[in-house]
């Protein structure tokens, strides 16, 4: 499993920048502008804000592992930290999936085709990252 794990980081960043790129089209698809159009100028500003940052983290994220993925796997601190929060971030993004998102989703079988391919990609990508975690512990 260790011999693979540079593979298996940068199909996690293609995983990650194909998520951001299909990312690009969730407002339009889901009437975002209407939906915070009813919002107060501050909050909805705020989730703008917070849309881009999350978007942005998944790209860098990607492009991270796809471009580097040796120094994710070094088993330097920085490199644990950095998987640590990897797989932590998706972890919780993965359960918000399974505890809220899907209860919300739009009916339809595009919506529970997505809703399955978010929850296999997100799994993917704690374990990837959770398994180079655990590669960088045990490396002596």
């Amino acid at each position: 499993m260790t011999e693979a794990l540079p593979s298996l980081v940068v199909v996690a960043g293609l995983g990650q920048l194909a998520l951001a790129a299909v990312s690009l089209a969730i407002p339009r698809v889901l009437g975002w502008r209407e939906e915070t159009a009813r919002l107060g100028p501050l909050t909805r500003e705020v989730f703008w804000t917070y849309a881009a940052y999350i978007w942005g983290t998944n790209v860098a994220m990607g492009l991270l592992s796809c471009l580097a993925p040796d120094a994710l796997l070094d088993g330097t601190p920085l490199a644990r930290a950095v998987c640590g929060y990897v797989t932590t971030y998706w972890g919780a993004r993965l359960v918000l999936q399974l505890a809220a998102f899907g209860r919300h989703a739009p009916p339809g079988r595009a919506f529970r085709l997505a809703e399955a391919a978010l929850v296999a990609l997100f799994s993917f990508l704690v374990l990837v990252y959770g398994a180079a975690v655990l590669a960088s512990l045990a490396a002596p």
